[in-house]
């Protein structure tokens, strides 16, 4: 802990205490105490403690939205754009699994501000989604009879849980279980015709059981 910087100590101090004890029993004293740093230390980095747990889940949520606009720019299909999508979605728990889990756990208290600040990146992202799959329907290769939003809003759902039972030495890495949600979705979702084209075959555990 000692190489990283002084923010960077705090918020993996207050990642592991509330994770552990939940956001209202832990104190800016105890923060300070875990991550070795002092109270001028935490002031010079956040005005309070509600803004620390809003820097903790702006973090993951602005690295999901980097990479779903990267997807979007550098990918030229929609099918290729919403595996890199899924797969950079998938691959955000091995950097941030804490960052989610106190999320789910602590996000009611945030402050009103923050919420709201919050609310709006979520909406972005759901946005951005939608629109993949909104794409993927008008140019011919997403099924016509699932509706953009019950599919969209499946795609989360089926994902966001992952920081429930995602373990960094469990049987699959995180890679592989990216890999298996990517197949899972585009199987749903694709046409025949598009699961046909050669051009996504890499996209497709293959029979043997291998990962890409």
């Amino acid at each position: 802990m000692s190489q990283k910087t002084t923010k960077g100590r705090i918020t993996e101090a207050a990642l592991q205490l509330f994770e552990l004890h939940g956001y209202h029993a832990v104190t800016v004293d105890r923060i300070v105490q875990e991550s070795g740093t002092s109270k001028g230390g935490f002031y010079h980095h956040f005005k309070t403690k509600d803004e620390l747990l809003y820097t903790i889940h702006d973090s993951f949520i602005t690295y999901v939205i980097d990479k779903a606009q990267e997807a979007y720019e550098t990918k030229t299909t929609p099918t290729e754009r919403l595996y890199a999508t899924v797969k950079s979605f998938v691959m955000m728990f091995e950097l941030y699994r804490s960052h989610v889990t106190v999320f789910y756990q602590e996000h009611l208290y945030l402050a009103p501000e923050y919420s709201k600040l919050m609310k709006q990146k979520r909406d972005k992202y759901k946005e951005m989604m939608f629109r993949i799959v909104q794409e993927g329907r008008e140019a011919g290769e997403f099924r016509q009879e699932i509706p953009v939003p019950i599919m969209s809003m499946s795609i989360f759902g089926m994902i966001n849980w992952t920081y429930k039972w995602y373990k960094a030495d469990g049987e699959y890495s995180v890679s592989e279980i990216a890999d298996i949600f990517a197949d899972v979705i585009l199987h749903s979702l694709l046409t025949q015709e598009a699961l046909e084209n050669k051009k996504y075959e890499t996209f497709f555990i293959k029979k043997s059981g291998t990962f890409n």
